[in-house]
């Protein structure tokens, strides 16, 4: 998906279970922290209306608060079978983490954009979206080359780790390593291309990096360094580059 956004609605599919407990639970907190809660909404695959990357017993709830630490804490539960991952975020906060481009940028896009409300009398989830797609459309080039080389080395050194453990012998640890690897190499791509992806699953599969071996996403790693260099942020630096940051 590319960062054209989505418009944000109210709707209900009561006969989703997913859609049942969430209004439950945002009911609930609306009756407990009235005077602290500005908006509450669904992100991830219930926000698509799909099952896409969650299957049909989880559900991703966000609760914008007025301010930071107001509202109950983030948390994370199941309720009537149904996995809840509860996000709680100061609407400033929040908005300060919209308008950042970061590494993690092609992972956290999607909840900027995509979201669906259940409770946002004043329009803020509205205001969310277009705050973060007006800073895409401020952010100059070497923003997100900036962002991916930052990328590019937990990748890099999460794949020289695959390796030496996988000379170890230590295979199941290598994999996991192997894993962080290709999820740093996709979201270098997501950079390259301004493109997000709804989940880390998501990134690798259309990176096409989901079945890839040790020397396969070496090899991947290998031409997005060159990829960086030709585009003014080579990965090998000075001492004084790397104290500037």
């Amino acid at each position: 998906m590319d960062a054209s956004g989505a418009e944000v609605e109210t709707v209900r599919y009561l006969d989703d279970p997913r859609w049942r407990v969430a209004e439950r639970v945002s009911d609930a907190a609306l009756r407990r922290f009235a005077a602290d809660i500005l908006a509450v909404a669904v992100h991830g695959p219930l926000a698509h209306g799909d099952d896409d990357g969650g299957g049909d017993g989880e559900v991703g709830l966000l609760l914008v608060t007025y301010r930071p630490g107001g509202g109950p804490a983030p948390a994370t539960r199941r309720v009537d079978g149904v996995l809840v991952d509860l996000t709680v975020a100061g609407a400033d906060d929040y908005l300060r983490q919209a308008r950042a481009i970061t590494p993690l940028w092609p992972l956290t896009a999607d909840r900027y954009v995509t979201t669906r409300a259940l409770h946002d009398p004043t329009g803020w989830l509205r205001t969310l979206r277009d705050e973060h797609l007006a800073r895409l459309a401020r952010a100059r080039p070497a923003e997100f080359t900036g962002a991916a080389r930052r990328a590019w080395y937990r990748g890099s050194a999460a794949h020289a780790r695959a390796l030496r453990l996988a000379e170890w012998y230590e295979t199941d640890q290598a994999l996991l390593m192997l894993g962080e690897a290709r999820l740093a190499a996709a979201t270098v791509h997501g950079l390259f291309s301004r493109t997000y992806f709804r989940d880390p699953g998501d990134a690798v599969r259309r990176t096409g990096l989901a079945g890839a071996d040790m020397t396969e996403v070496g090899t991947v790693l290998a031409r997005q360094a060159e990829e960086l260099a030709a585009r003014g942020r080579p990965i090998d630096g000075t001492v004084d580059d790397l104290l500037d940051g």
